[in-house]
């Protein structure tokens, strides 16, 4: 349910004045010695080591021994000094490695220099870092970097000296124990969720923690209700998300497994509800749907997660509590958001891509949203969360929702969504000769009197797919009612305008080709750029419809399969 004006407003402050408190804790705690009691409570030794379902490539293990260390878009060679006495560039690079998520490109590289290093690495943070970072021992962090060395300790404790083994079992009990105490001052979403598995996960698979168990598994569980929705995706409304939950979820129910206990109810339920959800925001080569927050896939990792999924049923076309919609038909597929921002606290990666829309046909993604960029620079996490980088309507050129922006408070509370479309309304129409859904959102209506609905209707055979944008009045529009219509094409997709401007061409990479049409002709192709590619921002195009709802409040157009391009074409 969206929240009020009052409410917003309230809840802004009260999530700064609880922000503030935990970053002062941890400007604290990263600055000075960290106590963490007597060290007879020390583990002796770890009875399980968890699996790691994320993807390994054993080339990487080379540029970690030659001190390259390739995080967020920054490249940082470290020239011999160990990478936690170097300035890093960026607060997600040293996030990254202060995670230890890359350990396992060393374990697949299956040498003994690459183990030397890997323990090398680790002694380095333990003396550097052991009793303090400030990147370091954030609590998101510190359960990244547990569940790391606690999936990677064959590598790590195979066959090494009883000194590091101390070390080691020491440092990683100081961190169990000063997480437990400290879980609650993790950011809320997926960071505080990842805390809770990793202290579970701990508490499981380290000897001595019997008596923590219980209570690890019920935060665990808690969090699981609280921040998995009943059809299976995350309260942030991020696609990815799901599947970030269940590469360090599955593991845990594993090691219960192992330790001859049951998962619990909770736990089991949430399991079964995201599996189908990662179905449903799958195009047909396998990659996710690019909404609030989704980048580039890591199809090795869903494979991995789906081969864990017994039910094996295909996708729901609906998810409502998520706020999404699917439409599937032959080799045909259109995604479309249709729900409102997250709650504030959750929304700090949301985008305001309300109504946007992705198609695909067979492997070929031919309508997209721009995604999100690799690099860790303000300016393109803007960019990204603009509707003008959706494949939807914008208004006036400003965005369905709005971000705080104030350097003030990012310090404290990030750049979460403070309002935006507070009603959307979903409507479905499924029968035997099309998918249909007429969906509408108020992001507009305090600015400009406007409410936005699109229709999406999905031809039996996949062939077509009709849409119609309307603009209807809440009252007396403005002056400036100007909209545009964009929808962003993927950079495989070549297009040129016929000569008579009454259509546009796109040719799929594999030959198929489709035709979009627009009532009245009033199309337009311009330069866009596709963000989220694993090889960087790619230069792309976007077909764009401009107007004003007092002059033209409807608009129709249509994507539409044809057998090959035709026409003579402007070049592009």
């Amino acid at each position: 349910m969206a929240l009020g004006a009052v409410s917003e407003q309230a809840l802004l402050w009260r999530l700064m004045a609880q922000n503030m408190v935990q970053a002062a804790v941890r400007a604290l705690r990263g600055g000075s010695v960290m106590r963490f009691g007597s060290l007879r409570h020390t583990p002796s030794r770890l009875l399980i080591a968890p699996q790691d379902l994320r993807t390994t490539d054993a080339t990487n293990a080379a540029d970690i021994y030659a001190g390259r260390f390739l995080f967020s878009g920054h490249l940082v060679e470290t020239g011999g000094e160990s990478p936690f006495e170097i300035p890093a560039p960026s607060v997600e690079w040293a996030r990254a490695l202060h995670g230890f998520s890359w350990l396992r490109h060393l374990r697949a590289a299956e040498t003994a220099m690459a183990q030397k290093n890997a323990r090398a690495l680790v002694e380095d943070w333990i003396k550097a870092c052991g009793r303090g970072d400030p990147v370091g021992w954030r609590q998101e962090v510190i359960a990244r970097r547990i569940l790391s060395w606690m999936a990677q300790s064959p590598l790590l404790l195979q066959g090494c000296e009883a000194d590091f083994y101390r070390k080691f079992m020491r440092s990683l009990g100081k961190q169990v124990r000063y997480l437990r105490r400290t879980a609650g001052e993790a950011p809320d979403g997926v960071p505080r969720l990842t805390v809770a598995m990793a202290v579970a996960c701990a508490s499981v698979s380290i000897e001595g923690q019997e008596r923590h168990i219980r209570k690890a598994l019920k935060r665990l569980d808690m969090e699981l209700q609280r921040q998995i929705l009943p059809d299976g995706g995350h309260v942030s409304r991020h696609p990815g998300a799901v599947l970030d939950i269940l590469v360090d979820l599955l593991p845990i129910r594993q090691a219960l497994v192992m330790q001859g206990q049951s998962a619990s109810p909770a736990m089991m339920e949430a399991i079964d509800r995201m599996m189908p959800i990662i179905r449903f925001f799958r195009h047909g080569d396998g990659s996710f749907a690019h909404f609030n927050g989704m980048g580039s896939t890591p199809g090795d990792v869903v494979a991995t997660v789906l081969a864990y999924d017994d039910a094996r049923g295909a996708p729901s076309p609906s998810a409502p509590y998520s706020g999404y919609q699917r439409l599937s038909a032959a080799d045909s597929l259109v995604i479309m958001d249709a729900g409102a921002p997250p709650p504030i606290q959750f929304s700090g990666q949301a985008h305001a891509g309300t109504l946007s829309f992705e198609f695909s046909s067979h492997r070929n993604r031919i309508v997209v949203n721009c995604g999100v960029s690799q690099r860790d620079r303000i300016e393109w996490r803007a960019v990204a969360r603009s509707t003008a980088a959706h494949s939807t309507a914008s208004v006036g050129e400003t965005s369905s929702s709005r971000f705080l922006n104030n350097p003030r408070y990012e310090r404290y509370l990030g750049t979460p969504i403070v309002s935006g479309p507070r009603s959307v309304s979903v409507e479905r129409y499924d029968d035997e000769l099309a998918e249909r859904v007429i969906a509408s959102h108020d992001g507009y209506a305090a600015r400009f009197h406007l409410i936005h609905e699109r229709d999406l209707t999905l031809s039996r055979d996949g062939t077509v797919l009709d849409g119609v944008d309307r603009f209807q009045k809440t009252g007396e529009p403005g002056e400036n009612d100007h909209y545009t219509l964009r929808f962003h094409l993927h950079p495989t997709v070549k297009c040129s305008m016929l000569t008579s401007g009454q259509a546009i061409i796109l040719q799929c990479p594999d030959g198929e080709a489709w035709e979009f049409m627009a009532e009245d002709g009033a199309v337009e192709l311009e330069e866009s750029i596709y963000l989220s590619d694993v090889f960087g921002h790619r230069r792309t195009n976007q077909i764009v419809i401009y107007g004003r709802a007092s002059e033209r409040p409807n608009v129709t157009w249509m994507f539409r399969r044809v057998a090959a391009a035709k026409g003579r074409r402007k070049s592009n």
